[in-house]
This record gives C-alpha cells, sequence and structure tokens, in this order.
C-alpha cells in the first residue's frame, strides 16, 4: 500500500490476473478439451495435475486430480465461469467454426452489448466463455456505468448468422451492432444456470 495525499492507504492493485487451477475427476478429458478450445499447451503434467498455457504466461490454466475428489452437484454455488477474449472478430468466427466443427458448440450465445459471448461447458460442466469485445476499451467501464441497466443481460446472438456475414464481407461495426431493446430469451437464462 501506498500512502495519499489525504493520509490515508490506498490499495495496489494486482498488475494481472495470471491463470485459474480448477479441480478435476476427469484430467486427462480436461487437458485435452482445453487443448482443443483454447490452443493451449501442456507446460508440464504427471498423474494428478497439468499445466497449460496458450500465450507468454507460464500457466493460463492448471488441473488438480487429488485423490478423493468427488464430482460437484448441479446448480451449487462457486465460479460460475471462466472468460477468455480474442482480439479480432475474425479469430472470434475462426475459432467458433473450428469449434463446432469438432463437435464443441456453446450451450448459450448471448451478445451483451459490451461483449458477444459464446458460453460452452467443460467435461466437468464448468462454464466456459469466449468472447469478443464488442465497445472499444476507451468506453468500457463509462458504458458498464451508463449503458449496462438497459439490459443487464443481453440480447440474442447467432453465431452461424454472424459469421456467414463476416464471410460475404459485412463490415465489423455492422456486425457488433447491439439492440438494447431485444433481450435474450428467458429460456436462454435458465440455460446458464443449468
Amino acid at each position: 500500500m501506498s500512502a495519499n495525499p489525504n493520509g490515508k492507504d490506498t490499495i495496489k492493485s494486482p498488475a494481472r490476473l495470471s491463470h485459474a487451477v480448477l479441480r478435476t475427476t476427469h484430467l486427462k478429458e480436461m487437458v485435452e478439451w482445453y487443448g482443443k478450445v483454447l490452443g493451449a499447451k501442456v507446460m508440464y503434467q504427471n498423474e494428478f495435475i497439468a499445466f497449460m498455457s496458450y500465450d507468454e504466461e507460464h500457466h493460463r490454466i492448471a488441473f488438480a486430480a487429488f485423490p478423493g475428489l468427488v464430482d460437484k452437484p448441479k446448480r451449487t454455488t462457486g465460479l460460475d465461469h471462466l472468460a477468455f477474449f480474442y482480439d479480432t472478430l475474425g479469430d472470434w468466427i475462426t475459432n467458433y467454426e473450428r469449434l463446432k466443427e469438432a463437435g464443441i458448440t456453446p450451450k448459450v450465445c448471448i451478445h451483451h452489448g459490451i461483449t458477444m459471448s459464446l458460453y460452452y461447458r467443460d467435461p466437468d460442466d464448468n462454464g466456459v466463455e469466449l468472447s469478443i469485445d464488442s465497445v472499444p476499451k476507451a468506453e468500457w467501464h463509462s458504458w458498464m456505468q451508463n449503458r449496462l441497466g438497459e439490459n443487464v443481460i443481453g440480447g440474442p446472438l447467432d453465431p452461424d448468422d454472424i459469421a456467414r456475414r463476416y464471410h460475404a464481407g459485412t463490415p465489423d461495426e455492422e456486425l457488433r451492432h447491439y439492440d438494447p431493446k431485444k433481450p435474450v430469451d428467458s429460456a436462454v437464462i435458465r440455460r446458464l444456470a443449468e
């Protein structure tokens, strides 16, 4: 902590979120799934733990299969999902199409206004969000404070339609368009909690 001019301590926030570690009873399946979905490579693995990375970080995700673990019951509290973001709409679409061809499809798709998000479930039923930002970074905080309340959950998102239009040359800005007056169907919201 460092002191500010009024004599009170200020909080020194972390530089970044480095990684997540998930407990699992399906180590092999989790390593394979995250390898396919994120393009992550195993940095180290033994019979009960695996560390994986898809970028310069020493590990972005790890899985611990400690003896005695049991599968968690459905609809329990705890971490809802991990979110991974793509830099370009083209990368996001390419990954969606690649996963779909491999038989990995999102459980829920939502345009949140600030992001376009595809929600998957991993082999342990953890939520994994693969997203692209729809609002320029300079506007993120303002958008959250001033626009999120227009529609907190978001609206419908059809990744197949976006991919088709993207390949046809539709401008990114048009593909990212968000109408807060079009709410997502209540069945989609229920699927988020399943």
